[in-house]
């Protein structure tokens, strides 16, 4: 019982003065409640065999002891007792060489540890480098004496049990260790201070090199973009399709292979810009302002004179090709015509030129007549197809086409062509109609034959065409309408076949005259080419072709039918998932707004709502598969729904894109509370003022619902104030406020940060409340990296108390939250 009232401070209850048993186990007793008391379980520790002296029970109770009032209260960056006791010993021999503390036992075999403890704290007392790993037993005596004598701590280990022990007792080094901690525990206060600093410079340190990247990446796609620009710019045409197509290819390798690399890089630089100024808010540091000419906007603006002359440059291309596939196009429907009326022109000068209606018949003469009429028709036929080879050629000289000459030329030659035929032409027909006065016999049912051929043949032509003409529907009318079409053909076949008999009874008749009087006809029927044996082929051709036609149309008109099946299934589907998509969007919305409890609870409640939507999914894949069958069966329009796959899909995106958002927005909230140290009731207060505000329900203030706010909350200010604020929540002067940027206000309003302040008593403890700082003492309690930081930084101190090295850490902290330049 005295024992407890020492180390813990406190009296304990009146002993016992009996000598008895009983009153031994009753103060025991008094020892053991008090022990209780204090938070520690005692487990199979009795006091009757305490008074009963058992060894193994009283050593028990001891180390309860030791381990309650010397060891349990060490706490070292929230750990506690024995973890947090080795992290210390840890921290503090980590500069030390052949120091390697992980255990209470083997790692201080060589009395090292101890020495570096000493050391650390009292380096005038150990000369820490003349000792040898080699050398355990001079270490750890040297370590006992000096703790000892210097720091009264009492000799409680013996260094030769520890050296010949291969693990030595894990419960009395941590004892005898805990003895320094106390011991050193006045250094504790700058450990702490130490890590204040350490905490803040690897905030700036971090932020530094974000600036830094942000810099890089600015800079590299703003060279990009300007090297691009001229390219696109370029607008120097050539002379052929190939290049051309070339220079189409190069753009699409653009677009496809060097654009898109450009695009992530541009987006990864605005969320590197958006998450350092995040991290600068929430650290208490002034926004960051990148260089000149590399703002968002300025790369934004960068960014769409690039798009502006990318798509100029695309329409150029496209102008171009038009132009050249026009030139190609004119050139060789120029060629093309020019060899047609060649071919026809090719023998027609010889033939006007014959004189075989010299030794004609009457009914040769006649034929002769007409078969020169009919080239006179034909001659004036083709008068079209020579202005427009004439046309033709004037266009390419027009539009500058590189081969203009050759066609100039060949168009000359057709042009004089021309007019040597039509001079021929007409020196024959006058010759003609001299020998016409002479010959009066007209062979009448040669041309009758001939007049209703011709037509009949034609139309012959056109059915078969009809019949044989591939079609394209797509309902179930255009099928219909092409049937009721066919069965109108079918019935015109009986008075066809009438006319086709028609016909070839003139052919009889004529054969028959031929015969009867001998007629010299000289030939075939001169005005037509039609033979009754190609009417009779086309007509059975006809006859063929009607049962396939017949066969083509039931299979479509069957295919149509399933396609009609797959739309109805298709839009049953349809009607039912868009609906849906649009009532979880708006649910969505109204949830956003009207959030109710804990921040925890509104993100367990949207991701159990984010569950059900993703729940929802293998109805969307069953409608994928649906349209697939749709797309196979080449169905491009469905009367039975106004949703198209298109729009179920980018509404499905929408809807998991929104609660996406709504979730991270509420993490965002969640860390922002907790970083600033916002009370739940704060965050409903700051939501519930939020919403009332917010007036159009948007999710945003604009300025005089934010202004009007702000008065509600006790906030007295003028347009200087208030523009200074809204500096700070609407950064990029979009003239709103969104809830992020109120909650990020709100926080610096009420919540407690780092400040300069806080961080120059934090250096003032470490250089032992002077006025300077030494570099030996940052690089004695700071980590290397940060202690360099700050010796590069620091101004030297000029006060009159100014010592050779010393340091000026006011200003440097100062420097830290913006207040004056680092």
């Amino acid at each position: 019982m005295l024992l407890l009232e020492v180390i813990s401070g406190e009296r304990l209850a009146k002993p016992e003065r009996g000598k008895m048993r009983v009153h031994k186990i009753s103060n025991v007793n008094k020892a053991l409640d008090f022990i209780a008391s204090k938070g520690v379980k005692l487990v199979s520790i009795g006091a009757e065999e305490i008074v009963d002296g058992n060894v193994k029970m009283t050593l028990g109770m001891i180390w309860t002891i030791i381990l309650r009032f010397a060891i349990q209260d060490i706490s070292v960056e929230e750990t506690s007792a024995k973890e947090g006791l080795l992290l210390w010993c840890q921290r503090k021999t980590a500069p030390y060489k052949n120091v390697n503390i992980q255990n209470f036992h083997i790692s201080w075999k060589d009395g090292l540890g101890f020495c570096a403890l000493i050391h650390r704290h009292r380096p005038e007392l150990i000369d820490y480098g003349k000792l040898r790993k080699d050398d355990p037993l001079t270490n750890l005596n040297t370590a006992f004496d000096v703790a000892e004598k210097y720091l009264d701590i009492p000799k409680m280990l013996d260094a030769e049990d520890i050296v010949g022990t291969a693990r030595p007792d894990e419960k009395a080094i941590m004892t005898y260790v805990s003895s320094f901690y106390h011991a050193f525990s006045g250094a504790q206060k700058a450990e702490t201070a130490a890590n204040r600093i350490c905490k803040v410079l690897a905030v700036n340190q971090e932020n530094e090199q974000l600036m830094e990247d942000y810099e890089k990446l600015a800079s590299d796609l703003l060279e990009w973009i300007r090297r691009t620009i001229p390219w696109l710019e370029n607008r120097a045409p050539e002379n052929t399709m190939q290049a051309m197509q070339q220079k189409l290819e190069d753009f699409r390798d653009y677009r496809r292979l060097h654009k898109p690399p450009k695009v992530q890089e541009k987006c990864q630089l605005e969320i590197n810009f958006n998450t350092l100024q995040t991290k600068l808010r929430l650290s208490n540091r002034p926004a960051f302002m990148p260089s000149e000419g590399k703002m968002v906007s300025d790369i934004n603006n960068a960014w769409a004179g690039l798009e502006q002359a990318e798509k100029g440059y695309e329409e150029w291309l496209l102008n171009e090709i038009r132009r050249l596939e026009r030139l190609d196009h004119l050139a060789e429907k120029f060629r093309q015509k020019a060899s047609i009326h060649e071919s026809w022109t090719d023998g027609k000068e010889a033939m006007l030129q014959q004189k075989d209606y010299e030794t004609a018949t009457l009914s040769e003469i006649k034929a002769l007549l007409k078969k020169h009429e009919a080239f006179e028709s034909d001659l004036a036929a083709h008068q079209d197809r020579v202005e427009q080879i004439a046309a033709i050629a004037q266009e390419l000289n027009e539009l500058d086409y590189y081969d203009s000459p050759s066609v100039n030329a060949r168009c000359q030659k057709i042009c004089d062509q021309w007019d040597n035929l039509g001079a021929l032409t007409q020196k024959r027909r006058e010759a003609l109609e001299r020998t016409e006065k002479l010959l009066e016999t007209i062979d009448q049912l040669y041309l009758e034959y001939a007049k209703r051929a011709a037509p009949f043949n034609n139309w012959m032509e056109g059915a078969m065409e009809d019949l044989q003409d591939t079609f394209i529907v797509h309902t179930i009318e255009e099928i219909q309408g092409l049937t009721t079409a066919h069965e109108q053909f079918k019935a015109t076949l009986p008075d066809a076949d009438k006319e086709r008999q028609a016909i070839l009874g003139i052919h009889n008749e004529v054969s028959k005259i031929v015969q009867t009087y001998h007629v010299n006809m000289a030939g075939t029927n001169p005005y037509t080419t039609i033979t009754p044996h190609e009417i009779n082929g086309k007509w059975e051709h006809v006859r063929q072709l009607v049962p396939r036609r017949d066969q083509a149309l039931m299979e479509e008109h069957a295919r149509q039918q399933q396609n009609e099946r797959l739309r109805k299934q298709f839009g049953a589907q349809a009607n039912v998932i868009g609906p849906w998509i649009q009532t979880k969007m708006e649910e969505i919305g109204r949830i956003s707004i009207e959030m109710h409890g804990t921040l925890e609870d509104q993100l367990n409640h949207l991701r159990q709502y984010e569950k059900s939507i993703v729940n929802y999914k293998p109805k969307i894949d069953q409608l994928e598969g649906d349209h697939q069958l749709i797309q196979e069966a080449l169905i491009f329009d469905n009367k039975h729904t106004n949703y198209t796959m298109e729009h179920i899909r980018v509404g499905w995106e929408q809807l998991l894109t929104t609660i996406a958002r709504t979730i991270n927005e509420v993490e965002n909230q969640i860390l922002t509370r907790d970083a600033k140290g916002i009370s739940q009731e704060q965050m409903n207060e700051f939501r519930a003022s939020f919403n009332h505000f917010d007036r159009k329900k948007t999710g945003m203030m604009d300025c005089e619902d934010f202004r009007a706010c702000l008065i509600s909350m006790g906030y007295n200010m003028g347009e200087a104030e208030f523009a200074r604020i809204m500096s700070i929540v609407d950064p990029n002067r979009m003239g709103v406020v969104t809830f992020q940027a109120f909650i990020d206000f709100m926080s610096r309003e009420t919540a407690d940060t780092d400040t300069a302040d806080q961080v120059m008593a934090s250096f003032k403890i470490l250089a032992g409340d002077k006025n300077y700082i030494t570099v030996d003492e940052l690089r004695r309690e700071l980590p290397p990296d940060q202690a360099e930081y700050c010796i590069a930084r620091m101004a030297p101190y000029n006060g009159r108390d100014a010592v050779p090295g010393a340091l000026d850490y006011m200003s440097f902290s100062t420097a830290l939250y913006g207040e004056s330049d680092l």
